[in-house]
């Protein structure tokens, strides 16, 4: 069952934004997202928190400073995601461009796992780096910055997930998590974490005079990779986070890309001149993803950091290759997955945990999101590990902290989970392969005594009603050029329809004509083949589409029900 509500309008709010210039239809989509005045969506770049508020990144830039004037030896151990891959490259670009000898390394998470572990602070040891910098990664990494210190390696974490109990001895920790850190946006990404850095630095290095006689090296140029980053973790888009992106975005359609990002655009068939928040986090990030799914994110990482376009575009057509590979991958194991649901009474349980001896580790988070919004539960599949073991990834449900989950878990069952981590929506984690079972019945447990019972029934969270004058291309324009995504979502609307003409596309489309107020729109339903009632009640989002280049308004259906 899937229920439509509609987000509250606080009406002063929305009265107030009008009042200071803004659309109206904007002024109410903004008001209820919490946005109380205009300053909240100045994305102008002197809206940035400063850099100065962000604890560590003066210590920072002085410790990179003196580094860059002693010809110091650095190298960024960098994470195997989007956020990480954009955040080496920030690194790597910047760095560079302000005269620092500095390299790489992103270890295969399959041999060395996750985050600066003593055996990755061996590897880079061959390297001989004076200072290790963590790209998000690093915070919970007590044992491989212990070892970098044994090592007499400095070490410079730049991170934004939660810290532990216990925080790295580090030379400078950079992470707006770590307590006592002042800066409001906790949400930022790791590749926003990297980027002022940055800016700390090149502050440090002009208070220095180390650009006498030659040009600042222009960060801004970086911003296109920080909106990448931001948007494909699916970090809240909080006010600072919204500046980073859209001024990113900016970049990306007047053309002032970074040749690997234009190259991405190219091999996923997308125009950077109308790119969205949803190209990036659906069409660019996973092709970069899928590097340190199936092997390393190095090949990601180089397609960013070339200045050579040709080698641009060959890296992005291998990643494209490689994204296609992933979901060759993704489709067998859902089916899988959705084979053993079948076998399962979802009505009765209350989490989900599927294991399948042949699933890729690389691919596992994909699989439990897609199971996750099919039954509407928090969702965590295994596939094997070490030997005789199996890892876990988890995705959760508005109502349910995935890691407390875990933690409760740990506590009820000691030695039964052997590691995890992670945050309110997802979550990783490693058992024995002989312990799955009672892992499940336990994690089961733990869920039914922490989520509600009306979490576990899915909402559509809509806008509401619009008035069928407000349903055409200028207002679809409006939305498009907005900055939308994870906690200020892109506007839905619900309506009542009639629904005039329906028929299949591709055998799983359903493609159809709705009338309201005497207007007839074109909609389409994408992987819906049953067919509507005559009159429905439909969430929906304004689309354009775009056909030999005529634009129309068109509606994406959501859901729908019977009116």
């Amino acid at each position: 069952m899937t229920r439509i509500v509609h987000r509250p309008i606080p009406p002063r709010s929305y009265a107030l934004l009008e009042q200071q210039g803004v659309h109206p239809l904007l002024a109410r989509l903004y008001a209820s997202r919490g946005v109380q005045e205009r300053s909240q969506i100045d994305y102008s770049l002197k809206a940035l928190l400063p850099p100065d508020t962000l604890t560590g990144a003066n210590d920072a830039a002085q410790m990179l400073a003196d580094a860059i004037e002693a010809d110091a030896r650095l190298l960024i151990v960098a994470d195997y995601d989007c956020d990480g891959a954009t955040a080496c490259a920030i690194g790597i670009r910047a760095l560079r461009a302000m005269g620092a000898n500095v390299s790489y390394l992103v270890p295969n998470r399959f041999e060395y796992g996750y985050g600066l572990t003593p055996e990755i602070v061996d590897l880079a040891a061959h390297a001989e780096p004076d200072i290790i910098i963590t790209v998000d990664n690093g915070i919970a990494s007590v044992e491989g910055v212990a070892r970098a210190n044994e090592l007499g390696i400095s070490v410079l974490v730049t991170d934004h997930h939660l810290p532990g109990d216990e925080l790295p001895r580090a030379d400078v920790i950079v992470n707006p998590n770590q307590p006592g850190c002042g800066f409001t946006s906790k949400s930022i990404a790791g590749c926003g974490v990297m980027f002022y850095v940055m800016l700390t630095l090149r502050a440090e290095l002009r208070r220095r005079g180390a650009f006498a006689g030659r040009e600042e090296p222009n960060l801004g140029s970086l911003l296109d990779l920080v909106a990448l980053g931001t948007v494909a973790d699916v970090v809240k888009l909080d006010h600072n986070n919204r500046v980073l992106v859209t001024q990113g975005m900016q970049r990306i359609r007047s053309g002032k890309l970074t040749p690997g990002l234009r190259a991405l655009f190219a091999a996923a068939g997308r125009e950077p001149a109308r790119a969205t928040s949803f190209d990036l986090g659906f069409a660019i990030g996973p092709r970069l993803n899928a590097a340190g799914r199936l092997s390393d994110m190095s090949l990601g990482i180089e397609c960013l950091i070339t200045d050579d376009f040709a080698r641009a575009l060959s890296l992005a057509q291998q990643l494209d290759a490689m994204n296609r590979e992933r979901r060759e991958i993704e489709q067998g194991m859902q089916e899988e997955a959705e084979a053993q649901l079948a076998t399962i009474d979802i009505g009765e349980s209350k989490s989900l945990a599927l294991f399948h001896p042949d699933w890729h580790q690389g691919v596992i988070g994909i699989v439990a999101s897609r199971i996750k919004e099919r039954a509407h539960r928090p969702t965590i599949a295994f596939a094997r590990g070490n030997e005789g073991e199996i890892k876990g990834s988890g995705r959760s449900i508005p109502g349910l902290h995935l890691r407390d989950a875990l933690d409760l878990v740990s506590k009820r069952e000691p030695g039964l989970i052997l590691r995890f981590g992670g945050h309110a929506m997802a979550a990783g984690l490693t058992v024995r392969e002989h312990d799955f079972e009672r892992f499940r019945d336990t994690f089961e447990q733990a869920v039914a005594d922490m989520v509600e019972p009306s979490a576990l029934t899915r909402t559509i969270e809509t806008d509401g009603a619009l008035e069928a004058s407000l349903m055409n291309l200028h207002a679809a324009i409006l939305i498009e050029a907005e900055t939308w995504g994870q906690g200020f979502p892109p506007p839905v609307f619900a309506d009542r329809f009639e629904v005039r003409n329906q028929r299949l596309l591709k055998d799983k489309h359903l493609k159809l004509s709705l009338a309201k107020d005497g207007s007839v729109f074109d909609a389409i339903w994408f992987n819906r083949a049953e067919p509507l009632p005559p009159c429905v009640n439909a969430a929906y989002r304004l689309d354009i589409n775009e056909y030999q280049g005529v634009r129309r308004i068109q509606l994406m259906v959501e859901h729908a029900e019977p009116a």
